[in-house]
């Protein structure tokens, strides 16, 4: 439930006069199960967000899907896929997607397990995209998987079209692997003809308790002031021994070479945002500018106070939505404070 508080501004000038209201909110801006959310700006006015797979009032979603006019109040829409893919039917693995709009068409990029796993273990997660006209969908599964292979590497997707050279291009990775990223055909259903995968954040893998970086996932891209800003989140989500935070790194090529912001800056770590008070394991992130031209994080994090839907679940699978508004200091983002906002907060604007 949105939670809004009116701080009135009162001016003096010989007598006493109000401004208009400044809106404020508190997180969480969705207190339901919607992991990994991604988020676009459509043609109606709207920002949509989509997450992966969970169970809303007793029913399954293989796609969540919510709308919001000012990225604090959220209507639940239901299923974004409510149709299986063909080669998906008899599973129930819909990973963290990502909508994003075309020429007039929303994209749905995803990921989730083939009914082929069922009978060959050795068979992991496929990304995968479906379309709509709409934003609100139904979004229709384009007949194929673009990529398959062994466990959670195929997965994550984020879609980027790159203001410098017109190419559309696909994100993705984990699996204890690096992040990747591979040019798309024009019409988005598929990887251009000749184009090869790049790998650009890879993980560090050292026993260091504080080191976010074991496993890398959740790519997100923004283009500010010449540099690609590549946000990426580890290294454990969920569960008992959750321990996840954003990173970043920057290049001035989309598709690299990236540099992180503990090497450019020697700071120590790259983190935009960590674990703080109420809030555990914030991350996997959607970078969204609002109706003011203001950066904000929308992400995922568990609430130290109901971390998990139903006594049954494991510990820290609750995900709920937050959000938080990024600030730039010497051309690198981050949350205020380092961790997320705890308390009355002022709310996106509008221009």
């Amino acid at each position: 439930m949105r939670r809004v508080a009116l701080a009135l501004a009162i001016a003096v000038t010989g007598c006493a006069s109000v401004e208009a209201p400044i809106a404020r909110y508190s997180n969480p801006v969705l207190d339901a199960e919607f992991a990994d959310p991604a988020v676009v700006r459509a043609a109606d006015g709207f920002f949509y967000a989509v997450a992966t797979q969970g169970r809303v009032d007793g029913r399954q979603y293989s796609i969540q899907l919510a709308r919001s006019s000012d990225l604090v109040s959220w209507q639940r829409l239901g299923d974004a896929l409510p149709e299986k893919p063909v080669w998906a039917r008899r599973t129930q693995d819909f990973w963290a997607p990502d909508i994003s709009v075309h020429e007039g068409r929303y994209f749905l990029y995803f990921s989730a397990k083939p009914d082929a796993a069922l009978e060959d273990k050795d068979r992991g997660l496929c990304l995968a995209v479906a379309t709509s006209n709409r934003p609100e969908g139904p979004f229709v599964d384009s007949g194929k998987p673009l990529v398959c292979g062994e466990s959670f590497i195929n997965i994550d997707p984020f879609a980027f079209l790159d203001p410098a050279t017109g190419k559309r291009l696909l994100y993705w990775g984990s699996g204890f692997g690096p992040i990747k990223v591979q040019e798309l055909g024009l019409d988005g259903l598929g990887f251009a003809s000749g184009s090869s995968p790049i790998d650009l954040v890879a993980p560090i893998r050292n026993e260091d308790p504080s080191n976010y970086q074991r496993l890398v996932e959740g790519a997100w891209v923004v283009l500010r002031d010449g540099w690609y800003y590549l946000f990426f989140s580890g290294d454990n989500c969920c569960g008992p021994d959750a321990h996840y935070a954003v990173m970043v790194a920057r290049s001035r090529s989309a598709t690299g070479p990236f540099e992180s912001r503990a090497d450019a800056t020697g700071s120590g770590n790259s983190v935009v945002i960590e674990q703080g008070g109420r809030w555990l394991a914030p991350g996997h992130n959607a970078v969204i500018t609002d109706k003011a031209g203001e950066h904000w994080l929308l992400y995922h994090a568990v609430d130290r106070r109901h971390d998990r839907a139903a006594e049954s679940d494991a510990p820290n699978s609750r995900r709920v939505m937050l959000l938080d508004r990024l600030v730039w200091r010497d051309g690198w983002p981050q949350v205020a404070g380092g961790v997320p906002s705890g308390g009355d907060t002022p709310a996106p604007g509008e221009r």
